[in-house]
């Protein structure tokens, strides 16, 4: 039976609803935008490229901020940031839904992803320091996860919808979830003790270097996309951006108070996290965009159809509050997450027989094993990535944790892309998607192997069995 402390009360559910809100409009907002790509095309008479340029402009914004967002964070005040960021998130949804002009949205797409970087740290330390660790702070992950995850192939269904409305309503229906998120915020956050002591100051020499290394960087990995021809133009950006990486570490080994404390990147348990989550995202986003292409390029399904074929994924938001904090705490974090990347890669590897005719009875059992690899980890990455880390420490593990799932699902895009044209020609063919869908499986299996280290560190070990209540 559980006991009082094991037990979520009534104010603190409002607060992880808020989180919760915040982290399902962030994925729902990248995933109705995707559906709704071509009829933006055909509105503004946007090129490929240009089209493309607005994924990327998101994934430059978020990137590029990401490990700034998480040390603003842990300095200026969760709460601050979170407030603030989600008004210049809903700000510029909304002047993107008023976009004329191809330029005028890539703006947009950019400065919301510059928010959303700010955002994902701020939301992710405002629940480990409120909920303690244990029981309670597993359960919370567990509905944060589902939720964040849950937007993603939501936002799928949601964006055929909306788009069959008008794209338009892709920007302004995330402006309306901000504002009531906002709303929401200003009064339940207002009296949440942030339990961490602030201190230090801003490292600007280091925010600098590690924001400009990560934008170039994040750069060259949207820029893959363009395979061989673009390649000198690509190795030049990427080594541009070590540069200024290996300038930044240097500056943080002299810093007073660095921006990122090395001692924390040696830790083999966090290097795992963040190389997982990169993998298992760019995986799931190289899979997400070649199943798009075959339904709506080969079989000619709507952006709607499309959506609710992949709706099934979703079974995640059921299960990531439900059953993972169970077999976390049963099993442990590590053996939890090795069995859903298992779980990812032989749904991928089932994918790749796809016909031309392929009814969605022989689909569906990827899917639903997707949903599942969802559920089984994309909460235990957030558990892990904070595990090992003191509380005042928190926004930057979801810094980087957050940069590793951005990097990851930018090079899954453009690796995918790159395989794709590179096997089919320019348009999209069954033999081009075939090749791609090669990809998902080979990272997924890497990130099984990767993970197949943690189970013999102690972080694998199962704990011991303490009760989980949804209790209020």
């Amino acid at each position: 039976m559980a006991t009082s402390s094991d037990r979520i009360n009534g104010r603190s559910w409002g607060v992880l609803s808020v989180l919760c809100g915040a982290i399902f409009l962030e994925g729902i907002d990248v995933a109705m935008l995707n559906v709704a790509l071509p009829s933006i095309r055909d509105d503004l008479g946007l090129s490929t490229g240009a089209l493309s340029g607005l994924v990327s402009a998101y994934v430059l914004g978020y990137g590029g901020f990401m490990l700034l967002g998480g040390r603003a964070a842990d300095l200026l005040g969760r709460r601050r940031m979170f407030l603030g960021w989600m008004v210049v998130f809903l700000v510029f949804s909304g002047l993107g839904g008023l976009a004329t002009e191809g330029w005028m949205l890539l703006v947009a797409r950019f400065l919301t992803g510059v928010a959303a970087a700010f955002l994902a740290p701020a939301g992710l330390a405002l629940i480990t320091g409120l909920f303690p660790e244990g029981p309670q702070r597993t359960k919370a992950l567990g509905f944060y996860a589902g939720t964040g995850a849950g937007g993603y192939s939501l936002g799928l269904v949601a964006g055929g919808v909306l788009a069959s409305a008008g794209w338009r309503w892709v920007f302004f229906a995330p402006v309306i979830m901000a504002a009531v998120i906002l709303v929401a915020a200003l009064v339940l956050l207002r009296d949440t003790e942030e339990r961490t002591a602030r201190t230090g100051s801003f490292d600007i020499a280091g925010a600098l270097t590690i924001t400009g290394a990560m934008l170039l960087l994040a750069y060259a990995v949207v820029r893959l996309e363009h395979g061989a021809d673009g390649l000198p133009t690509t190795l030049s950006v990427a080594a541009a951006g070590l540069v200024l990486l290996a300038l930044f570490v240097a500056i943080e080994r002299r810093a007073i108070d660095p921006l990122v404390r090395l001692a924390v990147l040696r830790s083999a348990a966090l290097a795992r996290t963040n190389v997982a989550a990169l993998l298992f995202l760019g995986a799931f986003a190289g899979f997400q965009f070649l199943v798009t292409l075959y339904l709506q390029e080969i079989r000619g399904w709507s952006p709607l159809q499309t959506g609710l074929a992949m709706l099934v994924v979703g079974l995640d938001t059921v299960l990531a509050p439900t059953l993972t904090p169970w077999l976390v705490g049963r099993f442990g974090n590590a053996r939890v997450l090795f069995v859903g990347l298992g779980t990812a890669g032989l749904s991928y590897l089932l994918f790749l027989p796809v016909a031309p005719d392929w009814t969605y009875a022989a689909m569906l059992p990827s899917f639903v094993l997707l949903g599942l690899a969802f559920a089984l980890v994309y909460g235990p990455l957030t558990m892990a990535a904070t595990a090992e880390l003191d509380e005042r420490e928190h926004g930057l593990a979801g810094g980087l944790l957050y940069t590793a799932i951005q990097f990851g699902t930018a090079l899954g895009i453009s690796g995918a892309t790159a395989v794709t044209v590179a096997a089919g020609g320019v348009g999209t063919t069954l033999d081009g998607i075939r090749a791609g869908l090669v990809l998902p499986v080979a990272a997924a299996l890497l990130a099984v192997v990767v993970m197949a280290f943690g189970l013999r560190d102690r972080a694998g070990t199962p704990p011991t069995p303490e009760p989980v209540s949804v209790g209020v």
